[in-house]
């Protein structure tokens, strides 16, 4: 397997198309059962991918042998301050390192381009494997600092 990490635009059409499918996942979950296209293109509208470009932004899409396979996105929140958003592997391709390939690459766009110094990102208690990989990858637990509504669980992680 070789696996390939490219920044894209966040209307490139790899890019929608895996965007809607973690959509589809996390919105799936949180419902416990099969979401709705209406209902993706709901949490679509709330959370839109258009705010990770450059200069303040950035979208990743990972690809295994030529295939499409996972995205993450960085958009910066504050002054040296990033977060971490959409980060997905589709589910045939996990277990083989791509999550930890994709935080590793929005991290590396965080410093180095958007000049960040802190990661950070909130996530849902259901999504037990992100939450698994961020620890896994130094991100720790800290106090909210947002009130979105699907946020269950912040962490933060130190960069450079």
């Amino acid at each position: 397997m070789e696996w390939t990490i490219t920044e894209v635009p966040s209307g490139n059409p790899s890019a929608v198309a895996v965007v809607r499918e973690y959509l589809d996942e996390v919105a799936s979950r949180y419902y416990r059962r099969p979401a709705t296209p209406a209902e993706v293109d709901a949490v679509l509208a709330e959370e839109p991918a258009e705010d990770l470009v450059p200069p303040r932004g950035a979208f990743l899409l990972a690809r295994c042998d030529e295939e499409t396979v996972g995205c993450a996105g960085v958009r910066v929140v504050g002054p040296g301050c990033t977060e971490l958003t959409k980060v997905y592997v589709r589910p045939a391709h996990r277990g083989h390192g791509g999550g930890r390939r994709l935080v590793g690459a929005a991290e590396a766009v965080a410093s180095t381009r958007l000049g960040s110094v802190l990661m950070r990102l909130d996530t849902r208690h259901d999504l037990v494997e992100a939450r698994a990989l961020y620890a896994a990858t130094g991100y720790a637990e800290v106090e909210p600092f947002n009130d979105d509504r699907y946020a269950e669980h912040w962490f933060a992680k130190r960069l450079g």
